[in-house]
C-alpha cells in the first residue's frame, strides 16, 4: 500500500528543531531560557546561545512564531504538531520504504521491540478499520 504525498510542502523539521517543537508542543508559548533549559534535560548540555540561534533561524523559516511586545520574548510553534509529524512519515515511508506502510510495519513489528500490549492495541486498530469498510 502507498501513502499518498501531499501537495504542500512545508519546512522539514531537522532533529534539533524538532526537538524545539516538541518542548513547545507539550509545553505551550515559552522563553528561549526555558525551551534551553527543557533541552538540557533530555541530553548533554548545549549552550544557550545555540538554543537562542536555533529558535531565531526556525522562526526565520517560519517554523515558530515570535511575541515581541513583553520584555521576554515569547515563542510559540507555528507549524501544527499533528500535520508535521505525518509529513515527516511520509517522507520517511516514501524515501526508506518505497512508499510502502506494510514494509514499515513488518519491519517495525519484526523488531521484537513490540510489546503485547501495543500488539493488541494494532489489532484493535485493524479490526476496527475493518468494520469501517
Amino acid at each position: 500500500m502507498k501513502l499518498k504525498i501531499s501537495a504542500a510542502k512545508e519546512p522539514v523539521p531537522t532533529k534539533g528543531e524538532m526537538e524545539v517543537l516538541q518542548v513547545l508542543w507539550q509545553y505551550g508559548p515559552a522563553t528561549v531560557r526555558f525551551v534551553h533549559d527543557k533541552l538540557n534535560e533530555q541530553k548533554e548540555a548545549v549552550q544557550y546561545t545555540s538554543t537562542l540561534k536555533l529558535m531565531q533561524v526556525m522562526t526565520e523559516k517560519g517554523m515558530l512564531q515570535r511575541d515581541e511586545t513583553n520584555m521576554k520574548h515569547i515563542y510559540s510553534a507555528a507549524l501544527e504538531e499533528e500535520k508535521t509529524k505525518k509529513a515527516m512519515l511520509e517522507r520517511f515511508v516514501e524515501s526508506t520504504y518505497n512508499g510502502s506502510a506494510s514494509n514499515l510495519m513488518l519491519a517495525l513489528l519484526g523488531n521484537d521491540k513490540t510489546s503485547k500490549e501495543e500488539l493488541q492495541k494494532i489489532k484493535d486498530l485493524l479490526n476496527s478499520m475493518d468494520i469501517k469498510d
